[in-house]
C-alpha cells in the first residue's frame, strides 16, 4: 500500500492528534514523582543465613551487601535522605557485614563518616556508639574509627565527656605498636580542653618520662605542650587561692 503524504491529512485530524499528544504530556507531567519510604529498607537476614548464601565466599558477600546498603538511598528517580532511614536496621546491616568480614573496615567508615553526618543527634550518637562497641571487639584494627568518633563527639555533639570516654578507650585497649601515638594521646588533649590541666600535665609528663616517645619531633611538640600547661596551671591555682581568700577559707 502506498504511503500518503502528511499534507493530504485533513487539518482537523492533525489538530486532534496534536491536542491528544499535548494532553498526554500534560498528564505525565502532573503525575506524582515515585516515592519511597525509609521503612522499605528490609531487616538484615541472620548471619548464619548470609554465610550459607555466600557459598563459602563471605568476604565477597560482605562487599555486595555494603554496595546494596550504600545504594539503597538512591534508586531510579528516588532519593531517600539518610536521616529518614530506619537506623536500627542500618545498624543491623552494618553489623552483619562486619560479622561476614571481621577485618573489613568499610562498614565502620560508613557508620562514622557517612551515616553519622545526618542532622539528628540521636542517630549521630547511635552510629558513634556502634563504632565504640565494634572497636572493643578488635581495638588494634578499628581504633581509627573510634578516633573519628571522639572528634565528632567533641566538635559536632559538643560532648567532651563522651569524647574523653572514646579517647581513653583507645589509650587503654589499642595496644599495638602500629597504633600511632597521637591516637593514644587524644585523651590528654581532651582533658586539657576540658580544663583538667593538672591531670593533663601529669599524664603528659609521665608519657615523656616513660621513653615511649622516640620520634624527636613528636617529643619536642609534647614537651612544648607540657611547658604551655605550667603557666595555665599556676594561673588556675592562683585564681583558686584568691577565691578562697575572699571566702575567708
Amino acid at each position: 500500500m502506498a504511503e500518503r503524504a502528511i499534507s493530504t491529512v485533513p487539518g482537523a485530524v492533525l489538530a486532534l492528534l496534536a491536542a491528544a499528544l499535548a494532553s498526554q504530556l500534560a498528564l505525565k507531567a502532573l503525575e506524582p514523582r515515585p516515592a519511597a519510604s525509609a521503612a522499605d529498607l528490609p531487616q538484615a537476614p541472620p548471619t548464619a543465613a548470609l554465610r550459607l548464601a555466600s557459598l563459602g565466599e563471605p568476604i565477597a558477600a560482605a562487599n555486595l551487601l555494603s554496595l546494596y546498603l550504600q545504594a539503597f538511598d538512591t534508586q531510579p528517580g528516588i532519593s531517600i535522605p539518610f536521616q529518614d532511614l530506619d537506623y536500627d536496621r542500618v545498624e543491623d546491616w552494618l553489623i552483619r557485614i562486619l560479622e561476614l568480614d571481621p577485618p573489613g573496615q568499610y562498614p565502620l567508615l560508613m557508620a562514622s563518616q557517612i551515616y553519622s553526618q545526618v542532622p539528628d543527634e540521636t542517630k549521630q550518637r547511635q552510629m558513634l556508639d556502634l563504632a565504640y562497641r565494634q572497636f572493643l571487639l578488635d581495638p588494634n584494627r578499628r581504633w581509627r574509627w573510634l578516633a573519628h568518633a571522639a572528634i565528632m563527639a567533641k566538635h559536632r555533639l559538643n560532648d567532651p565527656g563522651l569524647a574523653l570516654r572514646y579517647a581513653r578507650a583507645i589509650n587503654q585497649h589499642a595496644t599495638s605498636t602500629e597504633v600511632p601515638h597521637w591516637a593514644k594521646q587524644m585523651h590528654i588533649f581532651v582533658l586539657e580542653d576540658m580544663g583538667e590541666h593538672e591531670t593533663a600535665k601529669i599524664l603528659l609528663g609521665g608519657l615523656l618520662a616513660s621513653g615511649a616517645i622516640t620520634d624527636a619531633h613528636e617529643a619536642h611538640f609534647l614537651t612544648e605542650r607540657l611547658k604551655a600547661l605550667e603557666p595555665v596551671e599556676r594561673s588556675s591555682k592562683s585564681s583558686d587561692s584568691r577565691l578562697r581568700h575572699r571566702r575567708g577559707d
